[in-house]
């Protein structure tokens, strides 16, 4: 059986994929699910620590991200997109979508934002309706301080709008210290949920702003008002994925009922990238490691494709590639959620030396038992 690795979409655990099987009633006209739909939000809001309202959407996380653009830009808005990730880039696309006028703040793609330089240009240009972030970014594993830049931007009057897709559960986050507006997860992540659903949490803020818009959102799907609501109303704005959010309450509840659930991850990351670093592989980032994936530098003369093929065909583990301006440089493990356990991080280390010793490539050490061991010092601390 294939072992997933990859960065999202990650394993289910077994107690998810029943939830997601047992009989549904009907979301439109059933009030009970109306307080069932409403207490998983209100759980999702307590684990990112914050008053404000969450929702869940039918959709893949990067609904959530046009949605919050969509709700927000009217024509002619101008928005910061902090750009040093591949996906921090792409906000540029929705914000054109809906009109906007886009100001990039580009910043090295190997390390997080500089919050200095941040800070400095925003003393010579705050004019912005609202300013995009991505916690951390898939490709690269970039974490980004999230708690400084959003407080940054609030001190400008400047709402944000955070892609958390891949950090959310994973990473430590406090909506209300950060002063975040929107921020942005999906089910397939460090939550460990099947593809499908996006995670949303709006401030008063954010909605008083798409209130006053002076023309209306350009889309109903990713309205982000339609859900305002829906709870006093006893409607939602489509028939809701009934299946799908059984699988993500369980999957909430996973994470609620498991004691230092951050501390894993973060646990797990610092083995791996010690056990990679004493074998002799390096590391895209310069700084700035996300817990929840590790993106190593494909070694000289090798192919990522050829890694990734043996590590598959011939151990039966499944790691990422890269794409955009990161094709072909790096491979990624994705240690979240579900993935992020000893055992199969024990086989990914075996597989990728395996494959690398195939491809002529020997390590300095064995890299499986190297990173039990460190592991294992780590967890005792």
């Amino acid at each position: 059986m294939l072992k997933i690795m990859t960065p999202g979409p990650t394993q289910v655990r077994e107690n998810v994929r029943m939830k997601r099987s047992i009989e549904v009633t009907n979301p439109d006209l059933d009030l009970e699910f109306y307080d069932f739909y409403k207490d998983t939000c209100d759980k999702l809001s307590r684990i990112l620590k914050t008053e404000n309202s969450s929702y869940i959407l039918s959709g893949e996380a990067i609904l959530g991200l046009e949605a919050a653009c969509a709700s927000l830009t009217e024509p002619g808005d101008r928005v910061l997109v902090i750009d040093n990730g591949i996906f921090g880039r792409g906000f540029e696309d929705f914000v054109k979508m809906y009109g906007g006028e886009v100001v990039l703040f580009e910043s090295e793609y190997d390390r997080p934002v500089d919050i200095s330089r941040l800070a400095a240009f925003l003393e010579k240009d705050s004019d912005f309706k609202y300013a995009t972030v991505v916690h951390c970014d898939t490709p690269s594993g970039v974490l980004n301080d999230i708690e400084k830049i959003c407080t940054l931007f609030d001190s400008h009057g400047i709402l944000s709008v955070v892609d958390s897709v891949s950090s959310m559960f994973g990473q430590d986050i406090c909506v209300d210290t950060s002063h975040i507006d929107i921020i942005c997860g999906g089910s397939q992540k460090a939550l460990s949920a099947p593809v499908g659903i996006t995670l949303v949490c709006v401030s008063d803020r954010a909605f008083a702003s798409m209130e006053a818009r002076k023309s209306p959102i350009s889309s109903f799907y990713a309205n982000l008002l339609n859900y305002k609501d829906y709870y006093i109303n006893k409607w939602f704005p489509y028939s809701m994925p009934i299946s799908d959010i059984y699988g993500v309450a369980q999957a909430i509840d996973n994470v609620i009922e498991e004691e230092g659930f951050v501390q894993r991850h973060k646990d797990i990351a610092q083995a791996a990238r010690k056990a990679l670093t004493q074998a002799g592989l390096e590391f895209y980032l310069k700084s700035g490691f996300a817990d929840t994936i590790t993106a190593i530098k494909v070694p000289q003369g090798l192919t990522d494709s050829d890694i990734l093929r043996i590590m598959k065909e011939k151990y039966g583990v499944m790691i990422a590639g890269c794409f955009g301006c990161l094709s072909g440089k790096v491979i990624r493990i994705g240690h979240m959620g579900e993935n992020a356990n000893v055992e199969d991080m024990k086989l990914v280390m075996d597989a990728l030396q395996g494959a690398l010793k195939e491809l002529g490539f020997e390590l300095s050490c064995n890299l499986k038992e190297s990173f039990y061991a460190i592991f294992l010092t780590l967890s005792f601390i």
